[in-house]
């Protein structure tokens, strides 16, 4: 089984983890070296991303250190404005008129920020008193805590998805923490990257050719499809080829989320009438794929520093790689979800009224910060273009604000 790479020490400026952090990091290399010493020597990548991220107690997500904010590893478009909360407050209650009433249902509510701006929005709109039905569904404990004594009783906490539910499913990078698959090009062939063991930690491998038995019966073969062959493994991987335009050349590496699509359809399926967002970023099928991401968008976030080596610390950093848009909409539209429109966080949040709101902020020193914020969420060097935005319906008649001023599904 040959070794590609292996993980490297953090640079010597970097802010080193506390002794209960390295500790419960160790535990979970422990327990990942033993699942990969039972596998045969290694696990694929989407199995290494889950654990390192979800594994009870030990994953990124389920301990209890910071996440988000200035004592965290990064920061999301809710925490540097709150101009971001308020215009998604905007576009909510626009969905919810067009379906006659409902509530929202925040995945992943991170630190809270997104929802308390958005319900002092909805005050302002809707006169003192009256405001939004806001739910959380949230799996990390810390994050959920640290929701709770932010937010009160002004929100209510969901231990999974309702059924039938009426309103808006609001997503913010959400989907970027799917676990996700690596390929590579190895002589002509899609092989699957997997983890297996190094000198020091974990390392890259190509996993060994599992048996070319064919797909079974069923649509074809696409990125949300069983990789329990070989024959299906290549097969998702030709077909981002397809969905590209070209074949991946020698050497190309990138990866899929296998979940991706089944977690579309799974709040496609709770959701009776009314409008689910995403917001996240990532780029349409084609570009995603393209020449100049030919190492993939395997990202990872430590004490506010990006970095690609998902084997540094596990469980105490973020792993994310950019979302397929193209196969959000696939999902939405196939499990019977309207495209009501596709654009960049820069447009969607003008065309709920960011410019108006930024036009009352005044020109005092709370106003000159709220400006230098509005930057960071609109620019295209910032999150303005690197971040986009989906809306998928059931019921949902007019034309949404935040797709009226520039909708990019026609590149999809």
């Amino acid at each position: 089984m040959p070794q590609l790479s292996s993980s490297h020490a953090a640079p010597a400026d970097w802010p080193a983890p506390a002794p209960e952090a390295r500790a419960s990091s160790a535990a979970l290399a422990e327990q990942l070296r033993q699942e990969i010493i039972r596998a045969g020597g290694a696990i694929s990548f989407s199995r290494y991303m889950e654990q390192a991220l979800y594994a009870p107690g030990l994953g990124y997500y389920s301990a209890g250190a910071a996440k988000l904010g200035a004592a965290g590893d990064f920061v999301t478009a809710p925490e540097i404005s709150p101009l971001f909360g308020r215009c998604i407050a905007r576009q909510v209650r626009e969905a919810l008129a067009a379906i006659g009433g409902g509530e929202v249902l925040e995945l992943g509510g991170g630190s809270g920020a997104l929802a308390e701006a958005a319900l002092a929005q909805a005050e302002i709109d809707a006169g003192k008193g009256e405001t939004l039905a806001w739910n959380m569904l949230e799996p990390s404990p810390e994050l959920r805590a640290r929701q709770q004594a932010r937010l009160g009783d002004r929100v209510r906490w969901l231990d999974r998805l309702p059924r039938d539910f009426r309103g808006v499913i609001v997503a913010n990078e959400v989907a970027d923490a799917l676990p996700v698959e690596r390929f590579t090009i190895a002589n002509g062939e899609a092989r699957r990257l997997g983890v297996g063991l190094a000198e020091e930690g974990f390392g890259w491998t190509l996993m060994p050719r599992e048996p070319a038995s064919e797909p079974g019966p069923g649509p074809a073969s696409g990125p949300a499809s069983g990789l329990e062959s070989g024959a299906a493994f290549a097969a998702v991987v030709r077909a981002l080829e397809t969905g590209r335009g070209a074949p991946f050349p020698e050497g190309y590496s990138g990866e899929f989320s296998p979940m991706l699509q089944p977690w579309v359809r799974s709040l496609a399926d709770s959701l009776a009438a009314g409008l689910l967002l995403v917001i996240d970023y990532g780029l349409p099928r084609r570009e995603l794929y393209s020449a100049e991401r030919s190492d993939g968008t395997l990202m990872c976030h430590y004490r506010h520093r990006a970095h690609g080596d998902p084997f540094l610390w596990p469980g105490l950093q973020d792993i994310t790689a950019w979302v397929d848009f193209t196969a959000i909409a696939e999902a939405g539209v196939a499990a019977g979800l309207t495209l009501e429109g596709y654009t960049t966080q820069a447009a969607f949040l003008a065309g709920n009224g960011l410019d108006e709101m930024l036009a009352g902020a005044g020109r005092d020193a709370a106003g000159i910060m709220q400006a230098q914020q509005a930057k960071r969420l609109l620019l295209p060097g910032e999150l303005g273009e690197r971040f986009r935005v989906m809306g998928l319906g059931r019921g949902i008649a007019p034309p949404l604000a935040g797709f009226r001023m520039q909708d990019l599904a026609n590149r999809l």
